[in-house]
């Protein structure tokens, strides 16, 4: 293992895959975040190259000599384990979290679930199918409340119900990108987000979407959602979500980096969302900006996002 008190040179990450594109519905955005990533890291003299992992990725890894994977991959076949056990197998280092992680992360349900299971609070919430009672889901969840696939990121599916009787319609539509759907209830006081950075919570942002919700136009085209960093929270109140948000990362068994998104109830209640555990590097992002928050420019949080490869992964 190399000794992390030395200091890193371009060269000792050797050639570098950017993995970025892919075929999930969030390709566009990977590509996006891709880009930005290995603008980023040749700007610090890194010997970067971008892939995009579409059929025959794994080939070109093998045979590129690459010595090492930066992951800009979103949704499925990226961010949810498939990849990082296919890496594993290569004897690729990458960046991130490992196979168990990324599936759980990208797994709506079985987070809540290991959260829970973990003490730690989640908005109420009703996997759906087929044979739901949907009159008594809506009843038990309240209006409005909101629809999402399991398996999705980016607010990919994700439908807000707010009339008596509409669930079932919305259940159909998510259902089109995901065998696995969930009904949550509306947390309506606030939402947030924390950026993880080397065993470090970054300062936290309010997401203030000028639309119904933070869907995928206001995190990767709008210019009116309002990012609040400084987030208008009480010191003490942004160290709990801060704290939070470490041991939501903890118990998913997240390494590197990630991000935990919250919501906040009307009488300052927080509740964990989900974990993003390839978060988005536009420039819409919501990492990025947290690091800018906290003095790290893009290019510095690249490089220390690349630069938790050179650590022995446990």
């Amino acid at each position: 293992m190399r000794d992390m008190t030395q200091a890193i040179t371009a060269a000792d990450f050797g050639k570098v895959a950017v993995l970025m594109g892919g075929t999930s519905a969030e390709r566009d955005v990977s590509l996006k975040s891709g880009n930005a990533v290995l603008a980023a890291l040749k700007r610090r003299g890194v010997d970067a190259h971008g892939i995009d992992a579409v059929a025959g990725v794994l080939g070109k890894l093998e045979r590129g000599g690459f010595q090492r994977v930066f992951i800009a991959l979103h949704g499925r076949g990226g961010e949810d384990g498939v990849m990082q056990g296919a890496l594993e197998a290569l004897g690729l280092p990458y960046t991130g979290s490992g196979v168990l992680a990324s599936s759980l992360g990208m797994d709506k349900w079985r987070t809540k679930l290991v959260w829970q299971a973990a003490g730690l609070p989640v908005p109420d919430y009703v996997l759906l199918d087929g044979a739901s009672d949907f009159d008594a889901v809506e009843h038990r969840l309240g209006l409005p409340l909101f629809v999402k696939p399991v398996h999705e990121g980016s607010s990919v599916g994700v439908i807000k119900v707010k009339g008596v009787g509409e669930l079932h319609a919305a259940w159909r539509e998510s259902a089109q990108f995901d065998r696995l759907v969930l009904a949550e209830r509306c947390v309506s006081g606030g939402e947030y987000t924390v950026a993880i950075l080397d065993g470090q919570a970054l300062p936290v942002i309010k997401i203030e979407p000028a639309n119904e919700f933070y869907d995928y136009d206001a995190k990767y085209f709008r210019d009116d959602t309002r990012y609040l960093c400084p987030c208008g929270l009480t010191p003490e109140q942004e160290r709990a979500m801060q704290q939070l948000a470490l041991r939501g990362f903890d118990v998913l068994g997240c390494s590197g980096w990630a991000r935990i998104d919250f919501l906040v109830d009307a009488d300052g209640t927080q509740y964990l969302l989900e974990a993003n555990t390839v978060p988005g590097m536009t420039d819409h992002s919501l990492v990025p900006m947290a690091a800018r928050a906290a003095g790290i420019d893009f290019d510095e949080l690249a490089w220390r996002i690349l630069a938790a490869t050179l650590e022995v992964r446990t």
